[in-house]
């Protein structure tokens, strides 16, 4: 039944409710399963076909996060005898992975969109990075996704234990499973995610074994992979394109280009839900625009000094709130003249002679 094809890619009845209008028109619902370049692959309830949005959606679309991506549901125009479909509309997405793409420009770019959990994979070898984790938490809990941390390569890893214990400081909350993809080793743990019609995101660096992961769980080789490089143990990409994928037992799963970065595109709720002690803490700050710095009354430094807060972790915060706050000041145009004037005073004051 072509209902039941589209459940097995996640379409609910809030889905179905939402395309009526589309229904209407003549149009039929797809998932896109794949980005290139110049075109995308999508599924619909008659099976795969190859599609590219209408001059009026790219047209109409505000910024490249507004275009289709893999993930999405959309509304498609199907046509009998060409090469290509035509993708008139996007639905609202539930959740979407977005990042700032690389670049001068400040552009966001969705990852994968209406998914259900976010496997943020890490390697227990030279690609461990606690403070990188926290930046793709951040963006995670923007999602709307549920995080849950990968620690892949435990067969190369002597600590295993003591390197879990960090990453479930740097993520309170967040389920921690420690697997080895290439050996098949601790896959039961994240089996309660990969449920039948729910989508599960593959987010990492490149050589983190991904892609490995990818081919356990199937069962067989689809994706290709690589070794790291012994020297300095970064992999090279061996995903060129993101992909979505019908795993044997009804999961779906989005695997994902290696990320050499991952630059924030948050509107600040991701950094409180990655950081929630720290904003705990500074609920009872005498100010309520502490900056956590010199302040007097800071409760966020007091708990530094009394070691109830890691000096790293606060370090690490900051740093991500300047870089939101450098975005948002980026994007609006009166806040940035705002804060070009609050620094011509500062520096007018600066150059005013002193009085004494």
């Amino acid at each position: 039944m072509p209902g039941d094809r589209l459940s097995e890619l996640g379409w609910s009845e809030a889905d179905a409710s939402r395309f009526a209008p589309f229904a209407a028109e003549g149009l039929v619902p797809a998932r896109v399963v794949a980005g290139h370049r110049h075109f995308l692959r999508v599924l619909s309830a008659a099976g795969e076909s190859l599609a590219e949005p209408s001059g009026s959606l790219k047209h109409e679309a505000s910024g490249r996060e507004e275009l289709p991506a893999v993930g999405d549901w959309v509304a498609l125009r199907q046509r009998e005898g060409q090469d290509r479909d035509v993708i008139q509309a996007v639905l609202p997405r539930r959740t979407a992975f977005v990042r700032r793409a690389a670049g001068v420009r400040a552009v966001a770019q969705v990852l994968a969109a209406n998914v259900d959990t976010v496997f943020l994979v890490m390697g227990l070898d030279g690609d461990f990075n606690p403070r990188r984790l926290e930046r793709a938490l951040v963006l995670a809990w923007e999602s709307g996704a549920s995080p849950v941390v990968l620690l892949n390569k435990a067969d190369v890893a002597t600590d295993v234990a003591a390197r879990r214990a960090e990453i479930e400081q740097v993520a309170p909350g967040v389920p921690v499973c420690v697997v080895s993809a290439k050996h098949g080793q601790g896959l039961e743990a994240i089996v309660p995610w990969l449920v039948p019609g729910r989508t599960v995101a593959l987010l990492g660096s490149s050589g983190v074994g991904k892609s490995t992961l990818v081919n356990r769980l199937l069962g067989y080789d689809k994706q290709r992979t690589n070794e790291v490089r012994p020297d300095d143990q970064r992999g090279r990409h061996t995903t060129s394109h993101r992909e979505l994928i019908e795993l044997p037992g009804g999961a779906l799963l989005i695997d994902t280009p290696g990320l050499r970065e991952l630059q924030l595109w948050s509107d600040g709720s991701g950094l409180e839900a990655a950081f929630e002690e720290i904003a705990e803490l500074a609920t009872a700050c005498r100010f309520t625009d502490c900056g956590h710095g010199s302040e007097p009354g800071c409760a966020v430094r007091a708990a530094v000094e009394e070691r109830r807060l890691e000096p790293a972790r606060l370090a690490s915060y900051l740093k991500l709130q300047a870089e939101l706050r450098a975005l948002e000041i980026r994007e609006d145009p009166l806040k940035r003249r705002a804060e070009r004037g609050r620094w011509k005073a500062i520096y007018k004051s600066l150059r005013q002679p002193k009085r004494g």
